[in-house]
């Protein structure tokens, strides 16, 4: 039977940098994953381009039922530190939108850093693996593979949460927690898109492919100023993934079209130089006009000249421009979701070490645990941060 210091179970993002820490720490590590590559997730994120972190991070971009929970990581591994552990290996990389960093070339080369790291380390990586059960006793931790019995004194469960099953996410880390007696809460898709109820959706199918500026809000107050991106399931773009993780099913969203121009100012403006001009004519210089005609057979835009338009008729379409109120059916599910929601209750976790209060030698790194960033690099950063405090601890 093979003996380690330390089994990491799940080689993504949490899990390659906690054991590559580890290992180069003089900890014996063995690292497994169930899929045939390490870093999956890491591979498609961003494009292909993997945005690895974000410059303005902070404990406010994160949602759990414990807040405060993320700040002793986060301020203890940095986005700063990561950036530098970037430039050692030579990656070229640029920022985007809003302080989101992406690699120039390919987020196979954030999977090549961290794979040299835990090379450094002499991580003893093993792929394929399947964890059939997890016992503990006195001297620690003993797993049976698919084909082998492995012991340590410590087990960390990097293994991720439920979002792109099929990228080998499973319930195998809240399983674990639940084996040794943590709470788990309930856990929902995150950093995804809407879908609408039929006869909207059908209306708004032939703005597929159409993005525009927009600001949206929640019922909860949450408010996010990104892109809007109409497809042929519902509603998409950076604004529709970050408010999803605040939206309840049964709520409404507010859509501000036009977050740039104020729209009555505008037609006032236009009808004083352009008094015989279409109201669609002149909605088509602020919006796309796709959206414009959509939005007249949906009965939002008036059929007229602007002279034509009288002041309530303005008003109505000002006001449903600016709070377009949409009631979303739900959201693509865990398939097409970034994130997700809920998972390990970290209270009962410390925040400096990961480690479960109550099971000495268990810790729960990355997105197993109930913390969750903000769309642009800080889910990234949560893996990083917390799976540096737990090395640390190791």
């Amino acid at each position: 039977m093979d003996k380690f210091d330390v089994i990491i179970i799940g080689a993504g993002a949490a899990g390659l940098f906690c054991a590559a820490q580890a290992g180069q720490r003089s900890k014996r590590v063995l690292l497994l994953d169930n899929g045939k590559k390490a870093g999956r997730k890491i591979l498609m994120s961003g494009g292909g381009r993997c945005n690895f972190t974000n410059l303005y991070t902070e404990p406010a971009a994160y949602l759990s039922h414990n807040p405060h929970f993320c700040k002793s990581a986060l301020a203890r591994y940095t986005q700063w530190d990561f950036i530098d552990l970037v430039n050692r290996h030579g990656i070229a990389w640029h920022e985007k939108t809003l302080g989101q960093l992406f690699c120039d070339d390919s987020a196979q080369q954030i999977v090549d850093l961290l794979l040299k790291e835990c090379e450094t380390g002499n991580v003893a990586l093993r792929l394929r693996s399947e964890v059939l059960s997890v016992a503990r006793d006195d001297t620690g931790y003993t797993l049976e593979l698919n084909g082998s019995t492995v012991q340590s004194e410590k087990l960390v469960i990097a293994s991720g949460g439920l979002s792109m099953p099929g990228l080998g996410a499973s319930p195998f880390g809240y399983k674990i927690a639940e084996q040794f007696g943590l709470k788990v809460f309930p856990t929902r898709a995150g950093l995804v898109p809407f879908t609408l109820h039929k006869p909207l959706l059908e209306q708004l199918q032939t703005l597929s492919g159409v993005a525009v500026p927009s600001v949206m809000t929640a019922e909860d107050g949450t408010v996010f100023k990104e892109a809007l991106l109409f497809t042929h399931r519902g509603l998409s773009g950076p604004a529709v993934l970050q408010l999803s993780s605040y939206w309840q099913p049964g709520e409404f969203v507010t859509i501000n079209l036009s977050p740039e121009r104020e729209l009555d100012a505008f037609i006032n403006e236009e009808r004083e130089a352009h008094p015989n001009q279409s109201l669609k004519n002149t909605l088509a210089k602020v919006l796309p006009r796709r959206l414009v005609e959509c939005l007249q057979l949906l009965g939002n835009v008036p059929e007229c000249t602007l002279k034509q338009l009288n002041s309530r008729q303005q008003s109505e379409l000002v006001e449903s421009l600016h709070n377009w109120r949409v009631q979303p059916n739900g959201t693509e599910g865990y398939r097409t979701a970034e994130v997700t929601l809920g998972g390990v209750d970290t209270s009962l976790l410390s925040s400096k070490t990961m480690e479960a209060r109550d099971v000495p030698g268990l810790y729960f790194i990355g997105e197993v645990a109930d913390v969750t960033g903000w769309l642009g690099g800080y889910n990234f950063q949560w893996a990083w941060s917390s799976a540096w405090a737990c090395a640390q601890a190791l």
